[in-house]
């Protein structure tokens, strides 16, 4: 069922913000993974996101985007925030820290499946045979690439609490975001969920920083963590948080959600190009799988 309360755009343009949006999310781990270096993971999410929340305030300031949140309901938008970015971020670092890569992986490729699953029966969107079934060859082409890293690490109880509340909070965040997508703007709820980010993670890196501004701002002297730091707030915070909201907003959760996957490619290919990684055939045949599944949700 598609979302019929707002005017359709052309169903390209669309298609277009899910894979940019994802896109640049595939960025962000090799973004992440040069910025960590660098500081403290709840100095950068800090960094990050009061980035992106001071982008989204001056076009506000500007008039360039018009905002109208006074005379809505605040509370579901509020949940929506807390649910992602603040608590998925929360659970998978923490979730990806205490298990191994293999579980990880497989625990977050089941974010669509889980979604298309629950849309069911809270928005009556009821998936079709085919769009199951390319879904299920998408996640595998995730798990497939998963099972090809090294596998370092315990699986803790808590690393399996921590994906697991991973999964239920973006969950939360697709099935709520489609839901008031009538009533908030995808810049209104983008909006409100970088606020809400930076106000959290910043207050986490004042207490690791035990309130030194000194600490706090240091690595942003450094050129490279700095430009990490700026990609992952203006392209993959703004730029992706607000693409995905307005794709979920005309797209069927099923169609919205399989989309996620294509981080998993991108990350493979940037890591590979960028960082240098191991690329074997093998991987090459999982990533067409992710392609093939994404393709096949859309057309059926």
């Amino acid at each position: 069922m598609e979302n019929k309360r707002l005017k359709k755009p052309d169903k390209k343009i669309v298609y277009l913000a899910a894979v940019i949006g994802h896109t640049f999310w595939g960025f962000s781990f090799m973004a992440s993974r040069v910025a960590l270096d660098k500081a403290n993971m709840f100095v950068l999410l800090s960094h990050r996101f009061v980035m992106a929340f001071a982008i989204l305030t001056v076009l506000v300031m500007l008039g360039t985007v018009k905002t109208n949140l006074r005379r809505k309901r605040i509370l579901p938008v509020l949940i929506l925030g807390m649910a992602e970015p603040v608590i998925y971020f929360l659970g998978e670092q923490y979730g990806i820290l205490h298990s191994n890569t293999i579980f990880s992986g497989v625990m977050i490729a089941m974010i669509p499946v889980a979604c298309t699953l629950a849309a069911a029966p809270v928005l009556k969107e009821i998936p079709s045979a085919a769009q199951i079934f390319f879904s299920v060859v998408s996640v595998g082409g995730v798990i497939g690439i998963g099972m090809m890293s090294s596998g370092a690490g315990a699986l803790e109880p808590g690393g399996i609490l921590g994906l697991l509340v991973a999964v239920l909070s973006a969950m939360v965040y697709t099935l709520l975001g489609r839901r008031i997508s009538g009533e908030y703007t995808p810049f209104e709820r983008t909006y409100v969920m970088m606020g809400l980010a930076a106000g959290v993670f910043t207050l986490m890196a004042a207490v690791y920083c035990k309130g030194s501004a000194g600490r706090y701002f240091a690595p942003l002297t450094d050129r490279g963590y700095l430009l990490a730091a700026m990609f992952l707030g203006i392209c993959c915070s703004v730029g992706s948080f607000f693409m995905t909201a307005y794709a979920i907003t005309y797209l069927s959760v099923a169609k919205a959600t399989v989309f996620a996957n294509l981080t998993t490619a991108v990350s493979v290919f940037a890591g590979a190009v960028f960082l240098k990684e191991p690329f074997s055939a093998l991987g090459l045949v999982f990533c067409v799988m992710i392609l093939v599944g994404i393709y096949g949700v859309q057309r059926t």
